[in-house]
């Protein structure tokens, strides 16, 4: 199969899907002539016309609001906002208008809309271009949220989501954008030379929403983890010579939990990795429904590592971050408790 970056993996998608349904369209700031700033729809605009792809004003409540008018009457828009930490100005078109849309109509309108977004850190883009917001998402019922962490499955989860009939929040981590994270790094050294890039098939497949994969078999300890964080889960067992059993979450809403609560009642241990801030980050609803429902067969408290409470700190960016170090201790710990 042809090898892809993430940033391929996603225009990749975002073609098939407009190739297969003239409903589709791609709209948001920059993402037209440009391509985006990432370039994930390089080449859309020319392929599909100004009809189907351009650019929109630089207002991401505009973007959103509208995708939700023209999802109602029959299209299916996949926005772009140009960073995660921009969504703010449109969180109250999303949570008030497209999470309710199908609940308020009494299922007379759907609301098929993707909304994209660049997330975490990695670039040294500081404040606003460096957060993981997924919390504010999850915690919304009638939304979707997806963290791809590789190109297949982000090729595949964007055209599920793109079919899906109900909007979809759909974060992409930017320390993947160009290849595969090598999560042995605690600093950006020859940050893609571990993994190879992502084998990605032509044509249209799907991964489904809300299904789990299990990326490292183990029988000591779980750790949950997503996006760029699976692989320091990774490098972290390695280093630290633990059988660890690493989950890759994909979907946090709706979450796999069977497959979750299979693992950690086999292992007994569980250790829940996220970029995000710790306080009230998605690892707390993690680590409470391992809790809930595998208090029982726990040997240790489930530990959480995560980003600082601290406005996110642009000098600091590689030590803000789980790195191997951080997530290797809190995994020694587990097993010792």
């Amino acid at each position: 199969m042809p090898r892809r970056t993430m940033i391929e993996a996603i225009r990749d998608a975002m073609d098939v899907s407009m190739a297969r349904d003239e409903r589709v369209i791609v709209y948001g700031e920059d993402v037209g002539f440009f391509g985006g700033v990432f370039r994930c729809t390089q080449g859309l605009q020319a392929k599909y016309g100004k009809s189907r792809c351009f650019d929109a004003p630089i207002s991401e409540a505009g973007i959103v609001g509208s995708a939700i008018g023209m999802a109602a009457y029959g299209l299916k828009p996949c926005v772009e906002v140009q960073f995660a930490d921009y969504v703010y100005p449109a969180y109250d078109q999303i949570v008030s208008e497209a999470a309710r849309l199908r609940y308020r109509s009494n299922g007379d309108f759907t609301c098929p809309i993707v909304v994209r977004m660049p997330t975490g850190g990695g670039i040294f883009g500081g404040q606003t271009h460096s957060q993981s917001p997924e919390a504010l998402f999850t915690h919304v019922s009638g939304l979707k949220v997806v963290v791809p962490s590789n190109p297949h499955d982000a090729k595949g989860l964007l055209i599920s989501a793109i079919e899906d009939p109900d909007p979809v929040i759909f974060l992409e981590p930017k320390r993947l954008y160009n290849g595969p994270f090598d999560g042995h790094h605690d600093r950006p050294v020859t940050p893609w030379s571990k993994h190879e890039l992502g084998e990605v098939a032509d044509g249209h497949y799907t991964v489904p929403l809300g299904k789990a994969v299990i990326r490292r078999l183990g029988a000591d300890v779980t750790v949950l983890a997503y996006g760029t964080m699976v692989y320091v889960a990774e490098a972290a067992a390695e280093e630290a010579g633990i059988d660890a059993e690493i989950i890759d979450l994909r979907t946090l809403l709706p979450l796999d939990l069977e497959t979750i609560v299979a693992s950690v009642k086999k292992t007994g241990r569980c250790v829940v990795v996220h970029e995000a801030t710790l306080t009230s980050g998605f690892g707390a609803e993690l680590s409470a429904l391992v809790q809930e429902n595998c208090f029982y067969h726990l040997e240790a408290p489930v530990a959480r590592v995560a980003g600082w409470d601290t406005p996110y700190p642009h000098a600091q960016e590689w030590d803000y971050f789980p790195g191997p170090a951080r997530v290797g201790r809190a995994l020694v710990e587990t097993m010792e408790a």
